[in-house]
């Protein structure tokens, strides 16, 4: 599904000390569709968004990607004049970001970007290595050939864009993910891990450029993840994501602890 937003404008002077939203007019691209799906919970279903999840969506790929920083504001007013909307769709699109807990309402400041912290962390890579060791071992017994076609289709471009950017590497695989989410037979599963993965991704970022020397690891645990698919060794599988799933969260854990997982304005390029 590819939905735009009419009318975009740009150019008009911002709220000090906020984002520069400017890139909230660029085209829609893959990974912009694809975090549009993970915030509309659509599986990949062929519906029509309303202008506010159309904002939300563009909002929430500005933030898992970096391009908002942690506690910056995001002004109704800057939102909507950069976009040529009326404010009403973009207070509820806010509204939507902070049920995936990207944004927080604060008093006097409006909606800030939720900070990175230890304790989400935590709790939402626990959420992440259940549901997705529940979603791989299912879908391995009922839908193998469905999972071997999608980790064939990406692992290649994975494999190739990883020495081009981290950034380049999250987003290569956070659409393979939403890929394989949209075959599961079972969809409040696959609703949850939508959600969980558009939770993780800042973590993934902030985690992964935080160890570059680790890259080539993480990259291989894909190939051995394809390996074990190939052979239909679920439990192997299962243990190779469930493992990628823990290594990711240490190094967010340490990028944190060390002070690396503040994000900046502009963020990933």
């Amino acid at each position: 599904m590819s939905v735009s937003i009419e009318g975009m404008q740009v150019g008009r002077n911002r709220t000090e000390d906020v984002p520069d939203l400017s890139a909230l007019s660029f085209p829609q691209n893959e990974i912009m569709t694809a975090v549009e799906q993970a915030v509309l919970r659509n599986g990949g279903a062929r519906v029509t968004a309303s202008l506010a999840e159309q904002i939300a969506a563009k909002l929430a790929w500005l933030i898992t990607m970096g391009r908002v920083g942690t506690g910056q504001r995001l002004v109704e007013q800057d939102v909507s004049a950069t976009l040529g909307v009326s404010r009403a769709p973009v207070r509820e699109a806010l509204r939507i970001l902070e049920r995936d807990r990207l944004v927080e309402f604060r008093s006097r400041k409006g909606a800030m970007v939720n900070a990175l912290s230890k304790r989400d962390l935590e709790d939402v890579f626990a959420v992440r290595r259940l549901l997705y060791g529940t979603f791989l071992r299912e879908a391995m017994t009922t839908q193998w050939g469905d999972v071997k076609n999608v980790l064939d289709d990406h692992i290649p471009r994975i494999l190739r864009d990883a020495n081009d950017s981290v950034e380049q590497y999250v987003a290569d695989t956070f659409l393979m993910n939403c890929a394989l989410f949209e075959i599961s037979q079972n969809r409040i599963l696959a609703e949850l891990l939508q959600s969980v993965s558009l939770q993780t991704m800042r973590y993934v970022r902030v985690g992964l450029a935080s160890h570059p020397s680790e890259m080539p690891k993480y990259v291989e645990s894909w190939t051995t993840l394809q390996a074990a698919v190939d052979a239909k060794e679920v439990d192997r599988a299962v243990e190779i994501a469930e493992r990628r799933i823990d290594r990711i969260r240490e190094a967010a854990l340490d990028a944190l602890d060390s002070g690396g997982g503040v994000e900046g304005d502009a963020g990933a390029g």
